[in-house]
């Protein structure tokens, strides 16, 4: 299969779908990653065959031997966007073209096949359109997990000559509890997420498990979030858990860590484009932990704000650290914050027009 082809896809809906009055009631506070819609896509690779067997069936249990190489080795990447609901009744998906390249980045760093962008896209847009009844009203959205695996069963430590893509869907509302409010974040001294000439840059599944004991760390010391500082000099600030992170100035400048170690994300790229297009000198450059700290304290730092697909902008109010708290201003969302994700919201709902072309329409 070419990277322009389309896949066959046959198509099993369930027999069984919820019960609309159920699903209404599910949808009235779906909370994050909890509600799961009816169907499935899958398509296997083989090294003999590529790309085979596509189909849109009911969402069910996944049959895997002891053996597969996913189990003992971690060949596994996986990929986050949303399908909204707009002002005028059609969904939209949000730059989801850059979903299917940066999928095809992890593959490429994990020693995985590559899955052609035009059969990403076409097995997001078909799970959208049989499942559509599950996407929230208001500003809830339909989470979309692509995520790919190895599947042939072996041990021994080389690249599986057998892959299964998948995308599942989640009717999602907030991803934080507390909902709009800005959150805390807990400074990790202690636990790196990724090094140089690592994965990092690579949206695979242990990037995030080496992320998690950090994260209980922060919800022990009472926070939602972890930031990670870079594995050599636990000096450089370079992203959260699951988001990446932006610092505003007093001239109204934005500044974000550089890739390279950190995940290139699509929610980041889209800020840098809509700052740049404002005018805003925005830098992308190394901060130290110990800069952050004086800035805060002298008001050269106003504002902090994490980004991602699931969480879009996110307010940053107070760092935590076992050497005291970092205040961001009076603690409360600020102009800038707010401003921006206003915008991108609107651009993704259809409130704001949408000058790059970001927006693809399904149906």
């Amino acid at each position: 299969m070419n990277a322009h082809s389309k896949i066959a896809f046959s198509r099993q809906p369930t027999d069984r779908p919820v019960a609309a009055d159920v699903r209404a009631g599910l949808l009235q506070d779906p909370g994050f990653g909890k509600v799961f819609t009816d169907h499935m896509v899958t398509i296997r690779w083989s090294q003999a065959r590529g790309w085979h067997d596509g189909m849109i069936g009911a969402r069910a249990p996944v049959q895997l031997d002891p053996a597969a190489a996913v189990l003992h080795y971690g060949q596994e990447i996986f990929e986050g966007l949303k399908a909204y609901n707009r002002a005028d009744g059609s969904i939209a998906l949000f730059r989801a073209e850059q979903n299917a390249r940066r999928f095809n980045a992890s593959a490429a760093r994990m020693a995985m096949p590559e899955l052609p962008e035009t059969t990403f896209l076409q097995a997001v847009d078909e799970l959208v359109k049989i499942d559509s009844a599950w996407i929230p009203k208001g500003d809830g959205a339909l989470y979309l997990r692509p995520f790919m695996f190895a599947t042939e069963a072996f041990l021994g430590v080389r690249p599986s000559h057998e892959y299964l893509f998948m995308v599942i869907a989640s009717s999602v509302g907030s991803y934080f509890k507390g909902g709009e409010k800005p959150v805390t974040v807990w400074l990790s001294d202690r636990y790196t997420r990724a090094a140089e000439g690592g994965t990092g840059a690579a949206k695979c599944g242990g990037n995030y498990a080496a992320s998690l004991l950090a994260q209980a760390e922060a919800i022990e010391n009472g926070c939602d979030q972890v930031v990670f500082l870079d594995a050599a000099e636990h000096r450089w600030v370079e992203e959260l858990g699951g988001m990446n992170i932006f610092f505003v100035m007093s001239d109204g400048s934005l500044l974000t860590p550089p890739l390279g170690t950190i995940l290139p994300g699509i929610t980041r790229d889209s800020i840098l484009t809509l700052a740049r297009k404002e005018g805003r000198t925005v830098r992308e450059e190394r901060y130290p932990i110990e800069q952050w700290r004086a800035d805060a304290a002298s008001g050269k730092l106003k504002e902090a704000f994490a980004c991602g697909t699931a969480a879009v902008v996110a307010s940053i109010g107070k760092i935590k650290s076992g050497k005291g708290d970092i205040v961001m201003g009076d603690g409360a969302t600020g102009p800038v914050t707010a401003a921006i994700k206003a915008r991108l919201v609107g651009i993704q709902r259809g409130d704001v027009a949408d000058e790059f072309g970001w927006v693809r329409r399904i149906g």
